[in-house]
Formats: structure tokens, sequence, C-alpha cells
């Protein structure tokens, strides 16, 4: 622990970030490892299937703004990142014993993003394989609700909806 505490003390420069530095790194050693590594990792908009034990009746989400989950025939939960963090789901039987509880980390796409900052404003792009507009949480107001604005009319489209009227 004393290495990792004086391995992060030498990246920092000044009086004060080196004392952040290692009061950051100090608590972050100490944190238990089962915080390290999540049961589940999520990727943020994606999806992931995890196995339920036999009897299960309800299923909590920590915090359903990070993560999502709904249950699906043959005994199977559907995970999907909502926001980036770290939560737990809990499965309970009908009489309230717990049956599962697993951590869940979303994370953010690692490929085949970009993302592009204009003084504070962010945008993200998805390139596979050309670079479009993408939508993810931190991106700029803006930005955010015109690529909002734009998915939405062509769902609505897609569906049968009829077109919207130009402002």
């Amino acid at each position: 622990m004393r290495r990792r505490v004086l391995e992060c003390y030498k990246l920092r420069s000044g009086a004060a970030a080196a004392a952040f530095g290692l009061v950051f790194c100090v608590c972050a050693s100490m944190a238990p490892d089962r915080l390290a590594a999540a049961e589940v990792a999520v990727v943020m908009d994606e999806a992931r299937l995890i196995r339920l034990p036999e009897k299960v009746a309800t299923i909590v989400i920590g915090n359903p703004m990070i993560a999502d989950a709904s249950v699906q025939p043959g005994g199977v939960m559907v995970i999907t990142g909502k926001g980036y963090g770290t939560t737990n789901v809990v499965a309970l039987d009908r009489s309230g014993t717990v049956l599962m509880e697993k951590t869940i980390e979303v994370r953010g796409p690692r490929a085949h993003v970009v993302v592009m900052y204009r003084g504070v404003e962010r945008e993200t792009y998805s390139c596979t394989p050309s670079c479009e507009r993408r939508i993810m949480v931190g991106d700029s107001g803006v930005y955010f609700d015109a690529v909002l604005a734009q998915a939405a009319g062509r769902n609505g489209l897609a569906s049968g909806a009829p077109a919207p009227t130009g402002k």
C-alpha cells in the first residue's frame, strides 16, 4: 500500500495537488477489493443477460438511473446500462429471502467512439465505419437535445407516425 501511495504522489505536481493526490490515493488503496471489480459489467446503452436463480419473485435495482432490469421468461434477467456508475441488483423470493445480489458497473463505450470538446461543450460520435452523431450522458444540452429530437423523429417515421412539420 505504501508503494502505491508513493507512486500516486510522484504523479502530482505542486504542494496542494500533491496533498490531494496523496489523500485520494490512500483512500483508494483502502477501498475494499470487491468494489474494484464489479460482478456484472455493462456498457452504456447496451444489454447484458443474467441467469436468475429459481423462484425469483422480485428484482430490485439500487439506482435505476444507472441500470435497468427486466425479467424475461425462462429465468433470464436483462440488465441495460442507463448511466455511468455502480449500483446493485437484488433478487428476492416471495417471502423476501435474498436469492442473489450482484454489483453492476456501467461503463462508457470504448471502441469506435470519438468525443469532441469545444470549450466546455461535449459531442459524441460513433465511428463504425464512418463517424455519425451519437448522444451520450454528459454531452452538452444543445447537442444532446438536437440529436435526441432527430432520433425521435426518425423513430416516429419508422413506426408510421406523420412526418414532423418544420417550425
